[in-house]
């Protein structure tokens, strides 16, 4: 159950700081981007491993993590972890349509977790860990749902349940802490909670 406004923390009007260089690959991680490029927003537990998964991929310029979904404007990543900001961990990924399709982006967001836990992703718990796909256009929405109702399909056919993943236009993204950004390339030995589903696309 997320929160009502009431509740959720007052948060602030400085943005996080962040360092404006991909730690793995150079390129910016704040806008503006090449006018080229596309940008998805998806949620899939712990940020830190979604967002190894997608900077790995060809035709990916940029990735970075953060919290959308909320109420709480520039929160913290403690603040998140609370419960009372109702964002969820997401990763922003800057892509290349020409090199690739959002529908593959798709894929591997269905394929590489659980979407049907709810507020949960494996033994992470909390509002922040569900699974989401905030999207920027119509073609992004329609994509989204398609690509959900088919995923279903397969699922039910394996015995498993509804899926419960949030699919909204997108709302504002708040980069996380620097410390957070490509944590997994700083930190090889950190921790990943990522883990798909027994059922391909």
């Amino acid at each position: 159950m997320m929160l009502s406004t009431i509740k959720t923390l007052p948060g602030r009007d400085t943005p996080m700081p962040v360092s404006n260089r991909h730690y793995v690959n150079g390129h910016p991680i704040l806008p503006p981007f090449p006018a080229h490029l596309h940008e998805a927003l998806f949620g899939i537990g712990c940020f830190w491993g979604a967002e190894k998964k997608f900077w790995q991929i060809p035709g990916v310029f940029s990735t970075a993590v953060g919290f959308s979904g909320g109420d709480t404007p520039n929160p913290t990543y403690d603040e998140v972890c609370s419960g009372l900001t109702g964002h969820a961990e997401v990763v922003k990924i800057v892509f290349d349509p020409a090199m690739l399709a959002y529908e593959k982006l798709l894929t591997d967001f269905w394929q590489s977790h659980n979407p049907t836990q709810g507020m949960r992703q494996g033994n992470d718990c909390g509002t922040q860990y569900r699974s989401c796909i905030y999207f920027y256009s119509p073609e992004q929405e329609q994509a989204a749902f398609a690509t959900r109702d088919n995923y279903q399909s397969r699922l039910t056919q394996a015995g498993y349940g509804m899926i419960t993943t949030q699919i909204l236009a997108a709302d504002i993204f708040y980069y996380a802490e620097d410390y957070h950004q490509q944590y997994l390339a700083k930190n090889p030995q950190g921790y990943c909670g990522l883990g798909g589903l027994p059922v391909s696309f």
